[in-house]
């Protein structure tokens, strides 16, 4: 159905790297494994969601640090560089550019495979810009 959640991956400038779906119903935190799997990277900005043993452990075996704010309901609150967390809108405006596709961003396709294909042109295009 229409119902589906969008996960993406960017780089240090904001370009997207990797995107797949997913039912809407699927959590953020169980789908990170597989969005950071085989990238290296100095650090891995996410938001709260994110925040689980199992992504900081990958994240730190890749070689990462991690810039994640800890859930509230944590016992130990792990501090976090929040100046650094600030650059987290990069992923928001890749979601922004993405959406600028009415396609996209009204949903358009009927099947999630339409979908993400629309999403991976629009991905392609971005990256087409760069000179």
């Amino acid at each position: 159905g229409l119902n589906t959640k969008l996960h993406l991956a960017v780089d240090a400038h904001g370009m997207p790297v990797r995107a797949f779906i997913t039912q809407g119903t699927t959590a953020d935190c169980t789908q990170a494994p597989k969005l950071i799997e085989g990238f290296s990277a100095e650090q891995l900005l996410a938001d709260r969601g994110y925040d689980s043993d199992e992504i900081i452990s990958q994240a730190s075996q890749q070689g990462m640090g991690v810039v994640i704010p800890p859930r509230k309901n944590r016992k130990y609150q792990r501090p976090y560089d929040k100046h650094l967390y600030k650059m987290r809108h990069l992923v928001e405006n890749a979601f922004l550019h993405l959406k600028q596709w009415r396609g996209i961003a009204t949903r358009y396709a009927k099947n999630a495979a339409s979908f993400l294909a629309a999403i991976q042109i629009r991905c392609i295009d971005l990256w087409s810009k760069i000179s």
